[in-house]
């Protein structure tokens, strides 16, 4: 190992001032995982801190890359983020792809990049939400090709939520995500209509579109989710429902994202907490095997052509240490790593609440 206690503190501080619900949540997960999922947060979030105080400068960039140099030849850097990724990437064998695609991402939002058909969106989002899909399931031990790319789907249609949501927020930090050419299609000039964004029926059918896209990739994620271990499956099932619930907020809402964002009421998500844990004991008949997309293909094969790690991850054991962990401790878990990696760097905004 690399990391000693006090780099692991040092890690698990930074979760604890940059997300006090994952903090709080991560101590119900088993050890090994913990320590995983926490040395995954720590380094997202000083990649994103580094980029923001440097105001989007590449440099930022191409010094984390340095840092995952180390990593990756087995020497790391001294501070506890590199010493902690360093452990979780010989214990889990974690491909250096899926945390290059991150920053790639990061890369992306730092030049300004556009996106002219949903494709091109489809590569950004694979980058930024397909990876974090990928490395949640080989957290769970998922490394077979199917459940990848199921995971990834997930990933990937999540982010096309966070989209549709936040189209005015995004727009009043200068930056637009809507694929350009169903823009146009639509009748709108995207230039035009970042320089002044206002709602307009012509905007409500892209972002509906947008959500459209997104339904069938949550939909194909489901096969993969029934498949996974069922200790994981309940909370997996929940940040589908959950994330797939906000889409049918903004269509509740006209689909007017630009005025203001949707937020799903707790009462709701109540009963979509029930229906994920009805869903996980459920015999679906689903099957989970089926093609990545195409931008996400390259994010399965690399983590099928990886070496196994030297120690599986360890297995979740159902029985009594399960039994002491409440299922809404999983679930704030789920939901809080894939806010805390599935992010889009956003200047002025933090990478977690």
């Amino acid at each position: 190992m690399f990391a000693g206690p006090a780099d692991l503190a040092a890690c698990r501080e930074a979760i604890r001032t940059g997300s006090r619900s994952f903090h709080a949540a991560s101590r119900l997960l088993p050890e090994a995982m913990r320590e995983g999922a926490c040395a995954l947060y720590a380094f997202c979030r000083l990649s994103d801190d580094m980029v923001d105080l440097e105001g989007g400068d590449l440099t930022a960039v191409a010094r984390l890359r340095t840092r995952l140099d180390r990593i990756y030849a087995g020497a790391p850097g001294p501070a506890p983020q590199e010493l902690c990724l360093a452990d979780a990437v010989r214990r889990y064998g974690l491909p250096r792809t899926l945390l290059e695609a991150l920053l790639e991402g990061l890369a992306w939002d730092a030049t300004g990049r556009v996106y002219e058909t949903v494709e091109e969106l489809e590569a950004y989002a694979a980058r930024v939400a397909g990876a974090v899909g990928a490395m949640m399931a080989v957290l769970m031990g998922a490394r077979d090709a199917d459940r990848l790319a199921r995971a990834c789907d997930l990933g990937v249609a999540m982010q096309f939520t966070n989209i549709a949501r936040d189209v005015g927020e995004d727009a009043r930090l200068g930056r637009l995500y809507l694929p350009r050419a169903w823009l146009r299609d639509a009748g709108l000039d995207p230039d035009a209509w970042l320089a002044e964004p206002v709602f307009c029926d012509a905007l409500a059918d892209v972002v509906d579109r947008l959500l459209d896209r997104a339904d069938t990739l949550y939909n194909r994620a489901e096969a993969g989710i029934a498949a996974l271990d069922p200790a994981y499956r309940p909370a997996i099932f929940a940040a589908r429902l959950l994330y797939g619930e906000i889409g049918e907020e903004v269509r509740r809402h006209n689909l007017n994202s630009v005025d203001g964002r949707a937020v799903v009421p707790a009462w709701r998500k109540a009963a979509l907490v029930a229906r994920a844990a009805a869903l996980a004991r459920a015999d679906l008949g689903l099957d989970p095997r089926g093609a990545p997309l195409e931008a996400t293909r390259y994010l399965v094969e690399a983590v099928t052509a990886a070496p196994f790690p030297f120690a599986a991850p360890p297995q979740v054991v159902m029985g009594a240490r399960r039994a002491s962990r409440s299922f809404g401790g999983d679930l704030i878990w789920t939901l809080e790593l894939f806010a805390a990696l599935e992010r889009r760097a956003r200047p002025g905004l933090a990478l977690a609440e």
